[in-house]
């Protein structure tokens, strides 16, 4: 019997090398329930653990309310400096809160510096209201914005995570999907969520007065390139929390729900932090060198120019060398006339160790109509008459 044993675990150990990483990553020990580990800019994510259950956010949910505030900044429809005013309803909120009193006036500015910083359930509401007239109407664009970016588990039912309700709901993957566009599109929002402490300052009918604003998120302040993002916490939601942070040129978001205590939550993404910066390594090409112009035949201009249609980023997770990555231009020498602006022109292919790792297409970047009769006249008369 004991070299039967001897030789069970003996294959045991042989397979055990063999195997794929569970789900739950190499070694990583998450006591919270729903957690996910993306990295943002190709949205590689490194780990999960029950990523699309769907849980309560808490104040997480203001991801998505800041996000369409920055969208609509973007937009021009308004501007940091206005003023915006805050509304019995929006001072009526619960929870966290920075105490805006009916009828006071504050800057878009300073309400993302209190809805980002102290989450209050309060400015985010009035700024729901300045940008969509009712919390309603601006919660009906959250959704559709959710579907727009994939958010398959998600539905909102207020704008700041407050509500007890059942219908509201998201998951890891989905935060971690909402924060990625955030932070991609948006990176000035680290102008607020790296903050640690600020005043603001209430003017009302009762005066002027300060008022403290203290980051809710802990790691700002312990763990090293910690960046951001949001913090949540309810009865019903426990402790939530999305996580960034930033080192050699990699950008992580860490997504922990439904921890049993803030501690945990803050140690849970810390844990999933060190192990992705412990294995990855991005390369990226921004393409800026400058492509060579192509030849044409029988159109109204002799040459075409050209240009990338996107940066290129690869994550190696492997160990690899990827200051051994090549670029191949892989171009038309010669086209012909009619050439319209976007269409493929070539492309850029990466391999790594002799395998192709990724390419990014090569487009026409002018319109050039097919020449005509007259076209040629004119440079008939053209050429002679440079004789």
């Amino acid at each position: 019997m004991k070299r039967i044993f001897i030789v069970l675990l003996s294959f045991a150990l042989l397979f055990s090398n063999i195997l794929p990483v569970n789900a739950e990553g190499e070694g990583m020990e998450i006591e919270s329930p729903s957690a996910i580990l993306m990295e943002s800019t190709t949205g590689t994510v490194l780990y999960e653990k029950a990523a699309d259950e769907r849980r309560k956010p808490a104040s997480v949910t203001k991801i998505m309310t800041i996000l369409l505030i920055f969208e609509t900044l973007e937009s021009g429809k308004i501007k940091l400096e206005e003023e915006v005013v805050t509304s019995a309803y929006a001072k009526s909120m619960g929870g966290s809160q920075v105490f805006l009193e009916e009828g006071e006036k504050q800057t878009v500015d300073t309400m993302l510096k209190c809805i980002i910083i102290s989450s209050g359930n309060d400015a985010a509401v009035a700024m729901a209201e300045h940008i969509s007239g009712t919390e309603q109407e601006f919660v009906n664009r959250m959704n559709t914005r959710a579907k727009e970016l994939g958010m398959e588990n998600t539905n909102f039912v207020d704008c700041c995570g407050l509500t007890e309700s059942d219908d509201h709901y998201t998951s890891a993957r989905d935060i971690a999907i909402m924060s990625r566009e955030l932070i991609t599109k948006f990176p000035e929002v680290y102008d607020y969520s790296t903050v640690w402490m600020t005043t603001i300052t209430h003017v009302t009918q009762k005066g002027s007065s300060e008022f403290g604003l203290t980051n809710t998120n802990k790691l700002l302040r312990s763990y090293d390139g910690c960046k951001g993002l949001k913090t949540g916490s309810t009865s019903a939601a426990k402790y939530c929390l999305s996580a960034t942070a930033v080192r050699n040129g990699v950008e992580l978001i860490s997504v922990i729900m439904t921890a049993p205590d803030s501690k945990t939550r803050f140690a849970n993404a810390a844990s999933l932090l060190n192990y992705g910066f412990g294995k990855c390594v991005l390369y990226s090409d921004e393409n800026k060198d400058v492509l060579p112009d192509i030849t044409l035949s029988r159109g109204v201009m002799d040459k075409v120019p050209c240009r990338y249609e996107s940066e290129f980023h690869y994550l190696d997770t492997e160990g690899a060398d990827i200051s051994k990555i090549q670029k191949e231009i892989r171009i038309n020498e010669e086209a012909r006339a009619p050439i319209i602006k976007g269409e493929s022109a070539g492309e850029a292919v990466y391999t790594l160790d002799g395998k192709e790792i990724g390419k990014v297409r090569i487009l026409y970047d002018a319109d050039v109509e097919e020449a005509g009769f007259l076209h040629y006249i004119k440079k008939t008369l053209e050429y002679y008459a440079k004789l």
